[in-house]
């Protein structure tokens, strides 16, 4: 019993350094410190009515730095000192405020290396203060816990008081938590529970941030305890930066009392929310004045062409999807009107296309320049594990709302391999989540709205596998319009055989093979530290790099830079009302168009959702110019874009490659699977004699709607509804029998008594 009672005396702080502690901190919070007085801001603490008093540990640590260093390293002697110092102030200035409830104490200010991150909360810090952020996965709900019970006993007519404490509390030893029902002389008490006290008590589960974990390691949680004023401060999804103490609770095994098993929490002391908004990139003066002089210095095409060069230098082509891929990283403005209406500012992309054209190598680049992003594949998620789930406690057996991708990746961009083999039930899941952009939960009793404000990039394979040039678009990626339509971009990639393009990628493939410093490999893309890959420590703040062409690309580090300080500029980019009418003219030009010819397969639906697209592109092209304004050179650039998206016949793409000659230099090669043939030249390059280009490529686009489910036409039907193809009415009968003949030369087509004949 001796040997017991000397070891609680030396757990116990003695009464003197409580004394000294609690001295040194009354005459802390008496002294001026700058422009902060504690003593007026106890003062003003009391008029509000709050229960929580911030104290800056930068103002303890100049006026004592033992006191702030113990503070952090001995939380059980010196918080309850603090805290007496604290309520002996109150008492004097409103002795019945602390009479209403407790007052707690909140440290903010440098937690030096105590502000750590799940990962790094190890045994050393166990029983000591710590900063934590993280990322909200669970949340369970309120419950009130006891505090103080009262019981009445009626052979004696007293009172009789006891209270609880767990280990979360701040001060004196947990007790047990049997109610008592007989006092010491054996008379039976009755629990008055109106006079007994509780308090709230909530407890969440907190991950690391997904941008900081390492690759290939599973994301680090800890359990967190909120009391009183702090309960339901957040929700699964939200970042926040928790101080509070470290602890370890002991485990109970059935059968077995208490293992050497410790369960560790973090009981909060304050709470609070980060900004959505990942942190940003550290901008120097240098990086700054670089990023303003580049629209200034290039015109808005050059601008986006090198941007786009530089978000995948390690890609060969597709210049029109990695452009479009710049806007939606930009993204558009969100609009939130008067009545309570939502208009998102995220854009969503699809690109659908035959196996090896590169389309998850590009997801892995958006996931390396976006500033947030998180991946997933098809198969490999359900739709819960995208939105949201509701899951039972192990320990206290309640419902917890637990977070999905779609809801951690708020703010940032979600990158989905594999779209079509998800199953329909998940994928029907995704749809509030990419137009309304929450996440709305209706089970087991729980009711919740989560938001998900994320771009959805997907990348799909065509129903066959490869993609099947005698069915329509939608036949192709048999995905619904519902879900087409939110798709703001659409890009159909197919593999082509042309020996000038091949020629190109074989160039591009073999020369990042046999580049020494591999400078603009996917590997060096995807790498975080960049200036290692590269073998020169420049390059991490360096503007440009070489690339093996001789042409100069941004480094990652400077594209992230750039596309995080042009989307976060200040003011939000104005439509002007040349540009309202441009888009408008435009749309409605799109719909009379797909009205007209509402048998064409081929087209993808008009909605309003493709007018709402057209204004997010020109709004995010705008922001990459650094404009106020959204004017006809943005719409201009945003219908480009859209008509690849809206005319699918010009999705058909190879690999876009731009040509080299002189006369057609901007021009891509927009060849349809009609035209590949086994000579040396570039497809439509090989044209019928007398054919202008344009016609021959009208006549490929149109023919097969044409041929619809028919095996073979008569000439002069034929003839008849070539004439409506071009507004001018230029197409005759010579031109349409020259280019059959043409085909019928390369084995396309084969001609018979006045009948074409499909081979």
């Amino acid at each position: 019993r001796t040997s017991r009672a000397g070891v609680e005396e030396e757990m116990e702080p003695s009464e003197e350094t409580q004394a000294y502690l609690k001295r040194e901190f009354a005459r802390f919070l008496e002294e001026q410190h700058g422009n902060v007085n504690y003593d007026k801001a106890i003062e003003e603490l009391i008029a509000r009515g709050d229960r929580r008093l911030p104290i800056d540990l930068n103002l303890l640590r100049s006026f004592d730095p033992d006191l702030a260093n113990g503070l952090l390293r001995d939380p059980a002697e010196y918080l309850t000192s603090l805290r007496e110092a604290v309520f002996e102030v109150i008492g004097v200035k409103d002795p019945k405020f602390l009479s209403s409830g407790e007052v707690h104490i909140t440290l903010t200010g440098g937690f030096g290396f105590h502000r750590i991150s799940p990962r790094e909360l190890l045994s050393p810090f166990l029983g000591k203060i710590v900063n934590v952020e993280g990322i909200v996965t669970k949340c369970s709900c309120v419950r009130p816990k006891v505090a103080k019970t009262t019981h009445f006993c009626e052979a004696t007519g007293s009172f009789v008081t006891r209270e609880y404490r767990d280990v979360t509390s701040a001060k004196g030893m947990p007790t047990s938590t049997v109610y008592p029902t007989k006092d010491e002389s054996g008379n039976l008490l009755t629990t008055e529970y109106g006079l007994c006290s509780y308090r709230d008590h909530q407890s969440f589960s907190m991950q690391e941030m997904p941008e900081s974990a390492p690759a290939g390691q599973l994301p680090r949680s800890i359990d967190v305890v909120l009391e009183d004023d702090l309960v339901d401060l957040c929700k699964p999804g939200d970042r926040v930066s928790v101080v509070g103490i470290y602890k370890a609770i002991p485990v109970r095994s059935v059968g077995a009392g208490q293992s050497g098993v410790f369960r560790t929490v973090l009981v909060a002391l304050s709470l609070y929310q980060l900004s959505k908004e990942v942190a940003a990139p550290a901008l120097s003066h240098e990086d700054i004045k670089n990023i303003n002089e580049l629209p200034r210095k290039l015109d808005p095409k050059t601008l986006l062409a090198l941007l786009g060069k530089s978000f995948a230098p390690s890609i060969c082509g597709h210049e029109n999807i990695k452009r479009a891929l710049i806007l939606l990283l930009l993204g558009g403005s969100e609009k939130n009107l008067k009545n309570g209406t939502h208009i998102r500012g995220d854009i969503n992309c699809l690109m659908v296309g035959d196996p090896s054209v590169a389309k998850s190598q590009l997801l892995r680049c958006v996931l390396g320049v976006a500033a947030y992003a998180v991946s997933t594949t098809g198969r490999g998620s359900s739709g819960v594990g995208l939105t949201a789930a509701v899951t039972t406690d192990q320990d206290s057996g309640e419902r917890k709302l637990e977070a999905g991708a779609m809801v951690l990746a708020d703010r940032g961009v979600v990158c989905i391999d594999e779209f079509d083999k998800m199953n329909d039930a998940d994928r029907v899941a995704i749809h509030e989540v990419m137009e309304q952009q929450t996440v709305t939960i209706a089970k087991a009793g729980i009711h919740a709205s989560l938001n998900a404000r994320c771009s959805v990039v997907a990348a799909a394979n065509p129903i066959y596998g490869n993609y099947d040039h005698s069915q329509g678009v939608t036949r192709n990626i048999n995905l619904p319009d519902s879900l087409l339509s939110r798709f703001d971009m659409l890009f159909i990639v197919l593999d082509q055989s042309d020996t000038k393009v091949d020629r190109a990628i074989s160039s591009h493939v073999l020369g990042m093979h046999s580049s020494e410093k591999q400078v603009f490999s996917t590997k060096a893309i995807l790498q975080r530290d960049t200036a290692l890959v590269q073998n020169n420590t420049e390059t991490e703040s360096s503007m440009y790099l070489a690339h093996n062409a001789g042409v100069e690309v941004l480094s990652k580090r400077f594209l992230q830079k750039y596309l995080y300080y042009a989307k976060h500029r200040p003011w939000q980019p104005a439509l002007t009302k040349e540009a309202e009418g441009f888009i408008a003219e435009q749309y409605s030009q799109w719909r009379v168009d797909k009205a007209a010819d509402s048998r064409n397969r081929r087209t993808l639906p008009i909605t309003a959702r493709t007018l709402e697209t057209m204004i997010r592109l020109s709004t995010a092209h705008a922001k990459m110019r650094m404009s106020k304004s959204v004017d006809i050179v943005d719409a201009t650039v945003a219908i480009e874009i859209m008509r690849l998206v809206v005319e699918a016949e010009g999705l058909a793409v190879p690999y876009a490659v731009e040509l080299e000659d002189g006369n057609e230099e901007n021009e891509t090669m927009l060849e349809a699977p009609e035209t590949q043939q086994n000579g040396p030249g570039p497809g439509v390059s090989n044209l019928p004699t007398g054919i202008s280009r344009s016609k021959f490529v009208v006549f490929q686009r149109r023919f097969p709607d044409l041929m619809f489910h028919r095996e073979s036409i008569p000439m002069d039907e034929l003839c008849s509804s070539a004439a409506s193809w071009l507004e001018d009415g230029s197409f005759t009968r010579s031109d349409v029998e020259s280019i059959v003949s043409h085909m019928q030369g390369i084995n396309k087509l084969l001609v018979h008594d006045g009948e074409v004949h499909l081979i």
